[in-house]
This record gives C-alpha cells, sequence and structure tokens, in this order.
C-alpha cells in the first residue's frame, strides 16, 4: 500500500530519496554506457553486472569493475570517464519521474524536509537536478562516496538524517532497488518503493519487505 499523505504529515519530518530510479527515469542508459565502455577493453557486459553493482557507491563501483575486468586505467580516470559518457544525458535526457514535483511542492508546503542520498556521484547528481529544477527542494544531498559504505550499508541514510537533525525514526526512505531498501531498514526507517522497469524482476521481493509501495507519485492525490 502507498503511506496517505495525511500518514507522512502527522509521522514524518524529513523524507530521504534515491535518486536514481527513485526521483528521476534514467537506468535504462547506463546499461548501454556499461556496454560502450566495457567494450573499449574488448570486453562484453555479463549479466550479473548491474545486480552485482546494485547500491554500490560510484567509486565502489569504480574499484569493483577494475578488479573483476582487470581495467589498465586509473580509477580517477574510470570515474573522468563514466562522467562524461553520462554527464549529457542526465543534463538533457533524463527526466523526472511523473508526479515527483507536486509530491515535493506538498512536503515542501508541509514543513517536512528533504534529502537526496543517492549511489551515483555528485557531478551526475548536480547535473540532473539543475536541469529538473529539484535543487531547491532538498536541504541535503549526499553521495555514497561521500560516507564510509555505500547501499546496503545504511551509512548515506544515517549521515542524511544526522545533517537534516530528524530522528531515524521520523524519515521516510523512498527507494527503488533491493540494496536501497535494506539500507533504509538498517538505519531504522520505513522505506517506500517506486516501482522501476530496471528492477521489474524483482518486485514481488520488494513488496513483500517494504513498508509501503507506489507505482507512480501520481497515485497521490491531494486536496483542492
Amino acid at each position: 500500500m502507498k503511506p496517505s499523505l495525511q500518514w507522512i504529515k502527522d509521522n514524518i519530518d524529513a523524507v530521504l530519496f534515491d535518486l536514481d530510479g527513485t526521483l528521476v527515469d534514467s537506468m535504462w542508459m547506463w546499461h548501454a554506457i556499461d556496454v560502450e565502455y566495457l567494450s573499449r577493453f574488448g570486453l562484453a557486459l555479463p549479466d550479473d553486472y548491474q545486480k552485482s553493482i546494485e547500491g554500490l557507491s560510484f567509486h565502489e563501483v569504480a574499484v569493483y569493475t577494475k578488479e573483476r575486468f582487470s581495467i589498465p586505467d586509473s580509477l580517477e580516470k574510470m570515474k573522468a570517464d563514466w562522467n562524461d559518457m553520462a554527464y549529457d544525458f542526465y543534463k538533457t535526457r533524463v527526466p523526472v519521474k511523473p508526479g515527483v514535483l507536486r509530491f515535493l511542492r506538498f512536503l515542501k508546503e508541509n514543513g517536512i524536509r528533504m534529502g537526496i542520498a543517492t549511489s551515483n556521484s555528485r557531478e551526475l547528481m548536480d547535473a540532473v537536478m539543475l536541469a529538473q529544477g529539484l535543487m531547491p527542494y532538498f536541504d541535503v544531498r549526499l553521495t555514497g562516496c561521500e560516507v564510509a559504505k555505500g547501499k546496503p550499508s545504511p551509512d548515506i541514510y544515517l549521515a542524511v538524517s544526522e545533517r537534516l537533525g530528524v530522528r531515524t525514526e521520523r524519515c521516510l526512505v523512498f527507494e527503488d532497488v533491493e540494496a536501497g531498501m535494506l539500507a533504509g531498514h538498517a538505519a531504522g526507517m520505513p522505506v517506500c518503493i517506486v516501482y522501476d522497469a530496471f528492477s521489474s524482476a524483482m518486485q514481488d521481493s520488494l513488496r513483500a519487505n517494504a513498508e509501503f509501495y507506489i507505482n507512480s507519485y501520481e497515485e497521490f492525490s491531494y486536496e483542492v
């Protein structure tokens, strides 16, 4: 079931969002980027690659990829190449999910603070948030590279709630994949899963284990 807006107003002081697949529709482009990047080294993209890196920070993905495929480039060059390959997409072609802006306005109008907890790079996070007008809504924006461990460890959600000055039990997490859900739960926060086509194969498990579930932010109804 989805959380009612009244329940959010009564029980929640801060909403913490994942970015990719949760707030913005971006997961579709990463498969193409991964295929292209590995092909530069004469490598094919394995079927289990995306699942293997789920929830890892941008830096952790670089470390994993370098070790698994023996990439000769430095970690810094790998991350710079990925940022270059994805930046244009995030700035011009990655949209917010339907209904997101109305939901963010509701939260802001009701004094509920907001934070971003993303595994992506700060460069790409800022690019899409600036392009889509999301910046004014968020008090804290944190990436997995700025905490000790990426998801499913709770570090990033704990850090965002601490910076917001909100108790963990008064935070609600919005996520789209299992690693993010586990991170939110490990931080002691209820989780609302947002459907994303990229994670369609795991929807039964996500529905069964998250406190809340929505197919779209457009499911929320607002008082006139």
